[in-house]
């Protein structure tokens, strides 16, 4: 019997602006989720990174099942309730719609999902990031699933040297899912001409071409799309099975020791580096750094076991402080060239009202 792992996540509400929920939030999401879960689901998980909460849970209902994405929208709608109780900053603001209709793809929520047979030892990865969009994850998993100077499984492991086969979504496009699927190594330069537009291009799934089986799954949604304004950065969540078909744990993990810059930071428009950081991390520095965590499990007939932090080891300390020098040396450069965000992504904000305000002050000169 198959098992889906399921992880919907939304920003409903913030202490002191956008640095963490409040520990009556988190207690509120869980324990709807526990309690209106108990026929639906077989486990779950519910942590924050950053100022996100997300929801993770295991069933056997397949991918976009109403049921599981009603739950995890009633929590939220539960949650926000607390938050406005509290007084908590952005209560509610990722949940953009009004009334729930067949599953969250739309509605704000960030969602990954995979279902697939379990393997007799069937560990994965979930990983949550916070002040930043769902390009962040292009250049991890290009490394980790399409090189062998980050991944030497993909030399060493038969099935993993068939290659992998990347689905990726043209997040611009509004009416519809516009997807290409390219084959690693045999389109490794297409693959690459499309991840590095991170504000465009994002990966939505990988696929082990040995087996024809999900390795990724990740969110891909904009809510400046769905909102038509800008309402915070999409903060992705990602699932990624490792071992045996799959890259390693420690080939996954890998590339996040770059502190790669990405979108996000403070009005979601600037550009900073990806820092790794523990479970239950807030944000703070120039709303930032954009962040992500990282939590290893294994699964077995659909049960979770407790989460393990993979980002506590002692070596990550020496990547948070190299990112930390590199992020202040990008504010040193102020609203100036590279540390802000291209026109396109800034159009959603309110820079564009004072550029139309100025355009009419120009003259051509005679």
């Amino acid at each position: 019997m198959k098992t889906t792992l399921s992880v919907i996540k939304a920003d409903i509400g913030s202490i002191g602006g956008h640095i963490c929920p409040s520990q009556q939030l988190l207690a509120s999401v869980r324990e709807f989720v526990l309690q209106r879960g108990k026929a639906l689901l077989i486990d779950s998980y519910v942590s924050h990174t950053g100022d996100d909460i997300a929801i993770l849970m295991t069933h056997r209902r397949g991918v976009k099942n109403s049921d599981v994405h009603k739950l995890a929208w009633d929590a939220f709608v539960a949650g926000t309730a607390t938050a406005k109780g509290q007084g908590l900053y952005g209560a509610g603001q990722d949940l953009l719609k009004d009334a729930f209709s067949g599953n969250v793809h739309g509605m704000g929520p960030a969602v990954a999902e995979m279902e697939f047979e379990e393997r007799p030892n069937e560990p994965f990865l979930f990983f949550a990031a916070d002040k930043t969009d769902p390009g962040a994850f292009n250049l991890p998993l290009y490394l980790a699933f399409a090189d062998p100077m980050n991944t030497p499984g993909l030399m060493l492991a038969p099935d993993l040297g068939k290659g992998f086969r990347f689905v990726i979504m043209d997040v611009s496009h509004t009416e519809g899912d516009r997807v290409i699927e390219l084959d690693a190594p045999e389109d490794l330069y297409s693959i690459a001409s499309l991840l590095r537009d991170t504000e465009r291009y994002v990966v939505e799934s990988i696929w082990s071409r040995a087996a024809n089986d999900i390795a990724v799954s990740a969110s891909t949604s904009r809510l400046h799309n769905i909102a038509g304004k800008y309402t915070g950065k999409d903060d992705p969540v990602m699932l990624v099975r490792v071992q045996k078909n799959f890259p390693a744990t420690g080939e996954v993990l890998a590339p996040y020791a770059m502190g790669a810059y990405v979108a996000g930071c403070m009005r979601g428009s600037h550009q900073m580096p990806l820092m790794p950081v523990l479970l239950a991390s807030g944000v703070s520095y120039f709303d930032g750094p954009p962040v992500v965590s990282c939590a290893a499990f294994c699964v077995h007939e659909g049960k979770l076991t407790e989460p393990v932090d993979a980002f506590a080891h002692p070596f990550w300390d020496t990547v948070r402080q190299h990112v930390s020098d590199k992020a202040i040396d990008m504010r040193r450069q102020g609203f100036f060239g590279a540390a802000m965000l291209p026109m396109a992504e800034l159009e959603y904000t309110g820079i564009m009202e004072r550029l139309k305000a100025l355009d009419a002050g120009f003259r051509l000169r005679s």
